[in-house]
Order: structure tokens, then sequence, then C-alpha cells
């Protein structure tokens, strides 16, 4: 293999591990140039970059590295220092190390080499991890870890409900019709001062008028507090006395998990969109209809701002998961839904479709049209989004700010008519 700028080419494998690396560097013709074992500290990347410079890594002519993992304090490191930092599937590594021996031997110096001629062999396809900038990085981890805190609100307030479901429905019918059901601040605030039913039947208007300001309720407390106050008054099923005042206690333990992970979701939100707002792309991400700063913030982390990384909108749809995959042998083809995929993105784009229905006329008549042809709903969200990753690919690499004209053509013409 022949890069530019380096004329003796060396590959670097790095098989790394919680409290040590093996590294193994390589050149163009497979002959082992060296063979170390690192520490995970300063004092080892020292020792790294010093084994590298050894042999003929510099500024411009760099040496790639090979490792199983994009995360880590290696990987940051080594991406710091400007170099093509490939991170390989482990997967992939085990089918390469059997290419060379079918004794299934593995050592960690073994797989340092594999990696290593991973580069030397099949560069070109295998894709290095992109140039984010800093603060595209730093959003990353601010949208991946809301997202986390999401789901793990989730889990709190199903692990709640199905506890209340055994001895406490009144509390369930209460928040029934609210938009946040347990998770509001009114539910949980009542739910701390009554953690039973029979407490809360012993609640009195003025208390739950106090609980629902200390909630920041704001407008019809007087009405709300009523109608609380005759739901819990109400006529209900009750366990056994020191069996209701034992799960009283597990669900105010339950309750504080609850807190937490809503007190999380929002301090991360609130950190995530504030970063999010401060890079460039944020412009062109929120003039697209359905995409709000957070999601924006949360399609920008998994995407980043490398306009190098995606050569097409192709592969950027891909990636995301929202272009199909055609399965064809013989005479059999098959066109089916992409499992490979950023979940992460793939979860975003779901919620972004759905939204750009109420916002955007040209997306509810592409949607409508994919049904009509056909498509089930969760089919034709995918479709929907597979369209606005290609707009968004666009627009990046163009700096354009979305345009539902030129987005929909046939929607945006039929509205003119019927307004003419």
């Amino acid at each position: 293999m022949e890069i530019t700028g380096l004329p003796t080419p060396v590959f670097c494998g790095v098989d790394w591990a919680e409290d040590h690396h093996d590294i193994a560097l390589v050149d163009a013709g497979g002959q082992q140039l060296a063979k170390v074992r690192i520490s995970d500290d300063a004092a080892g990347f020292a020792q790294l970059m010093a084994l590298l410079a050894e042999h003929g890594d510099s500024e411009d002519t760099p040496i790639p590295v090979a490792i199983e993992t994009s995360r880590g304090l290696l990987v940051a490191c080594l991406r710091a220092t400007g170099r093509p930092v490939f991170a390989i599937n482990p997967l992939a590594v085990a089918r390469y190390r059997d290419r060379h021996s079918v004794a299934r031997k593995k050592s960690d110096a073994v797989d340092a080499a594999a990696l290593a001629n991973i580069l030397r062999t099949d560069m070109a396809a295998h894709r290095p991890l992109p140039a984010d900038s800093e603060l595209v990085q730093a959003i990353a981890v601010l949208a991946r870890a809301q997202q986390d805190a999401v789901w793990t609100r989730g889990q709190a307030h199903n692990k709640l409900r199905s506890q209340l479901r055994e001895f406490y429905p009144a509390i369930l019918n209460a928040f029934a019709q609210h938009n946040q059901g347990l998770c509001s601040r009114e539910a949980r605030s009542i739910l701390a001062a009554a953690p039973t039913p029979t407490s809360a039947a012993k609640l009195s208007r003025r208390r739950l008028q106090s609980l629902l300001k200390q909630a920041g309720h704001i407008r019809g407390i007087q009405a709300e507090a009523e109608r609380l106050h005759e739901v819990f008054k109400r006529n209900y099923l009750h366990q056994l006395p020191q069996v209701e005042a034992a799960l009283g206690h597990q669900t105010s333990a339950l309750l504080r998990q609850l807190n937490t992970a809503c007190d999380n979701a929002a301090q991360l939100e609130e950190a995530g969109t504030q970063a999010f707002e401060e890079h460039p792309d944020a412009l062109i991400s929120r003039s697209f209809p359905g995409l709000a700063a957070l999601t924006g913030a949360r399609v920008l982390a998994e995407i980043g701002d490398d306009r190098t990384r995606f050569a097409t909108a192709g592969s950027l749809k891909a990636y995301a998961g929202s272009a199909p995959v055609t399965r064809a042998s013989g005479k059999s083809c098959k066109v089916m839904n992409r499992k490979v995929k950023n979940q992460r993105l793939a979860a975003v784009g779901y919620v972004w479709a759905f939204n750009s229905l109420t916002r955007s006329p040209g997306a509810r008549a592409h949607y409508d049209r994919r049904r009509a042809a056909g498509d089930r709903h969760v089919a034709a969200q995918r479709n929907l989004f597979n369209r606005f990753m290609g707009m968004l690919f666009h627009c990046l690499q163009n700096g354009h700010t979305y345009d539902e004209a030129v987005a929909f053509p046939q929607a945006s013409a039929g509205l003119k008519a019927t307004a003419a």
C-alpha cells in the first residue's frame, strides 16, 4: 500500500486494556518493527509517542493507529495529535486473526499485530475517526448523556407506576390525563407528601393547594386542588395496613430514584442545548421542521461537523439507518430496513419525522403518500427521515438553511394553487 507523503509506510496497532496497552508496529511488507507494552498513564503515552517518532512519525507524516475502541483517554490523546485513528470492530479483528492461524491462539500482542496489519492491507476499507471540533465532541457527550438520562427516567417511571398499581390506584387516576404523568412535578410533590392512599385521602384542600404551588403550578390551583381532593376521597380497594405502610416506604425509595432521573435529564438538557446553540451548524439544523434545540443537538452529536466524514448523502443515510438494505442472491432479492446503524441517530430521527408532520405541509404530504402506497406508519416515518437526512447533508455541505419550497416543491405548488 502506498501512502502519500510517507516513503516507508509504518502502521501501528494498539490492543487496549484497563491498566496497560500492547503496541505493535509493522512496515509495508508486514515485518514487525516493534512490540512493547505500555502503562495506561501519561508516562505510557509519552513512551508510545517516542516509539512512533523513532520509526518516522512526524507532524506531516503521522503514523496511523488502529484500536478496538473509539473512546477513552488514550484515543482522545491520539486524536489530539492529529493522526488518523481507526476504531476497528473487535469482531472484525477476530476474523483477521483467523486469516493467519487456525489454531485459535490469542494474546494481546497478537491482537496488536493484527490491528496493525489491518491498516497495512485494508486501510482503505476502514474509516478513521472523524476530525470533529472540540465543541461538537462536548455536545456529543452532553446529548448522549441526556438521552441516557431520559431512558433512565423512563425505567424509573415504569418501576414506580408498576408499584403504584399494586396498592395506590388513586394517584394513577389523579394524573392519568397529565402530559407528563407521574414524572410531572405536581405528581411527584403529592406522592412525596402522601406515599400511601390512606395518607392521600387525609390531604386537605389547603394542603393540596400548597403542594401544587411548591411544584410550580400557577393557574387554576384551587380548581385543581378540588379535583385532586375528590379523586383521593373516592372508595378504593386497600392492602392490609402494615402491608400498605411497607409499600409506602418502597414507593418513597422509587420516587427518590425518579426525582434524581428527572433532575439529571433536565440539567443535561439545559447544558446540551446551550452548547448546541453556540455551534455554527445550529442555525441550519434548527431551520428544519421538527428539529428543536434538543433534537438538533442529538443529530449533530451523532453526525459531527467533519464535512469529509460522509462522502455522499447515501453514506449518511446508511449510517442513520434510514436507507434500506438489499439482500440479493440468485433469484432471491429482498429490500429490508437496515439493522446495523447508529441507534441513537435512528431514535432521534423517528422523533424528528413525527414532529415535522404538523410543522411542514410537504412532510405531511410525503408521509400520506407513502401510507397510501402501502407503507406502515414506521416505514413511512423512516422514509421521511431518509429524505430529511439527504436534505440535511446538502444544506450542511453548502451552508444553506431549509427551504420548504425546494424540499417539497409539489406540496408547495399545491398550496399556492389552493391559496390562489
